[in-house]
C-alpha cells in the first residue's frame, strides 16, 4: 500500500513542475486523493459491495470534485492534475502511466447494462483539459487527446485526437521532435506542433500555389533571355507589359493568417 503511495507522489513531482515536495503532493492534490479513496471502493465493488463502494467513491467526489464509479479500473502510476470535473464511467480502463486534466469525461453512449460502454485507455495516454472521450472503444498506448476534443471513435496508438468531431492524426512527421521534446520535459495537455489538418491543408495549397508561381517566373525569364537574343522581334510578338518576370507571392503572409 505504501509503496503504491510512494510511486503515486513521484510520478506527480516529475510530471508537474509546480510540485514543491512530496509532503506538499501527499497533502493538496486532489488526483492524489482521489486515487487512493478508489482504492478500497474498488475493491469493495468487486466483492459486490455496491452500497459501500458507491459511498466512498461519493466521499471522494465530494472531498476532491473527482467523479470515479467503483467499477473503474485504474492503473499504476496515474496522475489527474487539478482533477475538478473529472468524470470516469464505470467500465472505465486506465492503463499505466496516463495523465489526465481538468473536465475530462470518460463516459458512455451506451444504456446496456453489463457492457463495456466506456472508454479504455492504453498505457501513457495524456488527455487534455475538458477533453470528452465517450463509448467503449480503446485509445491506444501514447495516444494524445486534445483539449475540448470530443472523441466518439478509436484512437490508434501514438496518435493524437483534436477538435469536436475528434480528427484523428497521425503524427510520424513529429515523432522526433516529440522524442526530442520528452527528454527535456513533460509534454502537457496533449499538444503537437501544427497538427490541426484543416490548417495544414490550407498550408500545403499555399506552398502548391507558391510554386507554380516560381515555375511562371522562371518561364518568363527565360523567354526575357531569347527575346534579348533576338536581333528584332516583329511587331506585336514583344513580351506583354504585364508579364509577370519577378516573383511576387507572398506565402508567409498567408500562412501566418491560417495559423
Amino acid at each position: 500500500m505504501f509503496s503504491r503511495l510512494r510511486e503515486d507522489i513521484r510520478c506527480i513531482l516529475e510530471r508537474d513542475p509546480a510540485a514543491r515536495s512530496g509532503f506538499e503532493v501527499l497533502t493538496c492534490y486532489p488526483g492524489l486523493h482521489a486515487l487512493v479513496l478508489h482504492r478500497p471502493a474498488h475493491a469493495l465493488y468487486r466483492r459486490g459491495w455496491f452500497w459501500a463502494a458507491r459511498f466512498i467513491s461519493q466521499m471522494g467526489r465530494f472531498l476532491t470534485g473527482i467523479e470515479i464509479h467503483p467499477g473503474a479500473t485504474i492503473g499504476r502510476r496515474v496522475f489527474i492534475d487539478h482533477g475538478m470535473g473529472v468524470v470516469v464511467g464505470e467500465t472505465a480502463v486506465i492503463g499505466d502511466d496516463c495523465t489526465i486534466y481538468q473536465g475530462v469525461t470518460l463516459g458512455g453512449t451506451s444504456l446496456a447494462k453489463g457492457a463495456k460502454r466506456h472508454p479504455t485507455l492504453g498505457r501513457g495516454v495524456i488527455v487534455g483539459a475538458n477533453a470528452q472521450v465517450l463509448g467503449g472503444f480503446t485509445v491506444g498506448d501514447g495516444a494524445r487527446v486534445g483539449s475540448s476534443a470530443v472523441v466518439v471513435k478509436p484512437v490508434p496508438a501514438g496518435a493524437t485526437a483534436v477538435g469536436n468531431p475528434a480528427r484523428i492524426i497521425q503524427a510520424e512527421a513529429d515523432s522526433a521532435r516529440e522524442e526530442a521534446a520528452a527528454k527535456m520535459g513533460f509534454s502537457a495537455y496533449g499538444l503537437t506542433q501544427g497538427d490541426d489538418p484543416v490548417s495544414l491543408a490550407m498550408k500545403g495549397l499555399i506552398d502548391n500555389a507558391a510554386g507554380h508561381e516560381h515555375q511562371i517566373t522562371l518561364l518568363w525569364q527565360a523567354i526575357e533571355k531569347l527575346s534579348a537574343r533576338a536581333r528584332e522581334l516583329p511587331a506585336g510578338d514583344c513580351v506583354p507589359s504585364g508579364a509577370q518576370t519577378t516573383e511576387c507571392f507572398d506565402a508567409e503572409a498567408l500562412n501566418r493568417l491560417v495559423k
